[in-house]
Formats: structure tokens, sequence, C-alpha cells
């Protein structure tokens, strides 16, 4: 059945948008007006954005929602179609119609997704594979949906704190610029006069203030076409390898960097275990999870020597790469028989330390950008002052 793609405005006055399927234009027309939606614009086929991959909130979205609905005592099939029939993202509905189609041919639901696995990744796929040995198929979902608001938290609360800091830079820079490039050639012909006679500060204020008006364009060109460059530069693999490993060494951030990757990869560790995942199968998987180029390369070690015996905390050890709190929380698992568990408890620690750290890190860095800027600021405002003093006292 065709598939088309409406925008349309509810009884409340909203505008919605998604996709219906039905046999003709005339058929989708009338579906949308049983729904009380007037329809503004209808057209066959997807949206530009249907052919985009599901974001991860649309990913958990979507979990959460089958998952009530399963509990709720509804087939899978069912589910499916009551997803793809509720007001949603074009794209995620694409995917749900392949599921569907899938799932009414006879398929589990873990070989429907294997086409998507780049949308959904290996630990999703993984975990409902694992659901002979969770149970039913709403208890595989509630746990992924679990893990990944666990994983979204995390990263939310880090982006979230970087957008004050990364606010307050640029406003930093926009204000210096402005002082120079606009207020302090205001007081140039003032001081053309005075030549010698003007402060050494005021003299450098002045010049600053005539490179800016000068090369301010040609040197933002530079700064864009500089900034293009570094950042194909370290979207490489050699430079991305180059920026994880520096900031592995960085004090602070550092530590954060390190324990947020592994507290990535002890969590989806963890999981997976408590699921009924290999260790082997769980390791690989969630070496993939981590980010930073170093860390990945040294947990890289782990699969060939699990293969070969070895115990986790033995190879971990041997990379001299990770703390000994890593090292020993994995020992004391495996001892103790219970990995799975140990793991989360690890996560768990190095999600608090990053939070934690976080919010140290902007404890340090805000009082600096802040004093940076009043300084640079002040300096300014005192050489234009003192060149209004030099004046008048040239006039008397």
């Amino acid at each position: 059945m065709p598939a088309f793609t409406y925008k349309a405005v509810g009884r409340d006055g909203k505008s919605q948008q998604g996709v219906i399927e039905a046999a003709g234009l005339d058929v989708a027309t009338r579906l949308l007006r049983s729904r009380g939606l007037t329809p503004l614009k209808i057209q066959e086929g997807g949206t530009d954005d249907e052919g985009k991959p599901p974001s991860r909130q649309e990913v958990l979205s979507m979990t959460t929602e089958l998952s009530v609905l399963l509990r709720a005592g509804l087939p899978l099939d069912r589910a499916l179609k009551v997803l793809i029939d509720m007001d949603g993202q074009p794209r995620m509905q694409a995917v749900l119609r392949e599921l569907l189609k899938s799932v009414k041919g006879g398929k589990a639901l873990s070989i429907a997704l294997e086409p998507f696995e780049d949308n959904f990744g290996s630990f999703y796929l993984s975990m409902v594979r694992a659901r002979k040995a969770i149970g039913q198929l709403s208890a595989v979902l509630d746990r992924l949906v679990e893990h990944l608001e666990s994983a979204k938290a995390t990263r939310d609360s880090v982006v979230s704190a970087m957008i004050y800091p990364a606010i307050l830079l640029v406003v930093a820079v926009l204000s210096i610029v402005v002082m120079l490039g606009f207020v302090v050639p205001q007081f140039e012909t003032l001081f053309n006069d005075m030549g010698d006679a003007l402060p050494a500060m005021t003299k450098g204020v002045i010049a600053a203030a005539e490179f800016i008006k000068a090369w301010g364009l040609p040197l933002a060109i530079v700064v864009l076409l500089a900034g293009a460059l570094f950042q194909r530069w370290a979207s490489s693999q050699a430079g991305k390898a180059a920026i994880d490993q520096r900031l592995l060494s960085f004090p602070i951030a550092g530590n954060i960097a390190f324990e947020y990757e592994m507290a990535k990869f002890a969590r989806t560790v963890g999981t997976l275990l408590g699921n009924g995942v290999s260790l082997l199968k769980a390791i690989q998987i969630a070496i993939d999870t981590v980010g930073n180029l170093p860390l990945k390369e040294s947990l890289g070690v782990l699969p060939p020597a699990v293969k070969a015996g070895k115990r986790m905390s033995v190879a971990l050890d041997e990379t001299e790469m990770f703390t000994p709190m890593v090292i020993q929380m994995t020992k004391v698992g495996e001892e103790s028989g219970s990995l799975d568990g140990m793991m989360l408890e690890l996560a768990k620690v190095f999600e608090d330390h990053v939070a934690s750290g976080v919010k140290r890190l902007l404890t340090l860095l805000e009082p600096v950008l802040i004093l940076t800027m009043g300084a640079i600021i002040a300096t300014i405002i005192i050489a234009i002052l003192m060149g209004i003093l030099s004046v008048n006292d040239l006039a008397i």
C-alpha cells in the first residue's frame, strides 16, 4: 500500500506532519479528516527526512512506546501498526513499516532489525537476540530503554554543561572585537595630534584597533579557513587519534574523557552479560561504543585475550592504560562470578565522577573566562581614559 506524506492542522489549531498509508490520495484525505485533521499538503512518498537515519532520541522514543504497547498485551505486529499510525517522525515510520512487513512475513524482530543495524546499533540487536535469556520482549525493551536513557543522561549532562562556557567565550570574543573595531576608532581623531605624548598603553590599544579595522575581514577569512582545515584534519583517523591522545594527557579534562568512555564500555558489557550475551560478544560490542581511539585500541587486546582463556583484568593490566580501579573491580567481578554487576557498578561510579568532574572543570573555567574578558576590556577602557587625560594635560 502506498505511503503519503502529509501536513495538516488539528482541531486544536496545531500543525502536524507524518506519513499515512492509504490506497490513494482521496482515501488518505478521508482518513486524515476522520482523525479530526484538516490536510494542508499531501504527497505520495516520503519526505527528504525519511531517507535519513532515525536519531538517538527517536530510537529511544520508539523503544519506550513499543515496550508500553507490548506490556498492554498487544501482539508485536499490531503494536508496530499502532506506532506507524501515530504522528511521528517520517524517518522512523519508514523503518517501522519495513519492520512490520518483515514481522508479518514470519521473521523474528531480531532478524527484522538486522538491515537497520547502523541505525539501532549492535548493542540493540544483541539485546533483542538475547530475548530467550530475559523472557518477554517487553522486558527486553524495558532494559534497553533503561540503558539508552542512562547513556543519554550522561551525554546530555556533558553537553549541557559546556553550553554556558561556549556562549561566554563567543560573547567575550565579540565584545573585544566590537571594542577594538568600533569604539576605539571613535577616539582616534582626538588622539591624532598627540604623537609621542600618548601613553604607551593607549598607543598599543590604538594600534590593535587599526589592525582590526584594516585586517579584520582577511583575518576572519583566514580563521574560518584554518578552522575548516583543522576540522578536516580532526575528522581523519590520524587527526582524531592525535587529538584523543592529547585530550587524555590534560590534567582534569583527560580524566573526565577517560571515565566518560570507560563508563560507556562498562555499562554496555554489564548490561549485555546480565542479559545472556557471551563475554566475548559483549566485549566486542562494547568496544564499538568507545569513541576515544587510543582507549579503543587498548581495549582491542581484550577479544583475542579472552579467546585465549586469559582473564579480562589481566589483559587490561598488561596494557598499562587503565586505572587500578578499573582493573581491581574487573578482577573482583571475575573472582566473585558477578562480572556483569561489577561492570554496572563501575559504570555508575564513573558516571558520577564525570558529572562532578565537569562541574569542577566549569568552576575553574568560567571565572578564568570572565576575568580574562574583564581584564582585556578594562585595559581598553583604561587606555582610552589615559589618552583623554593626556589630552587634558596638554590643553592645560
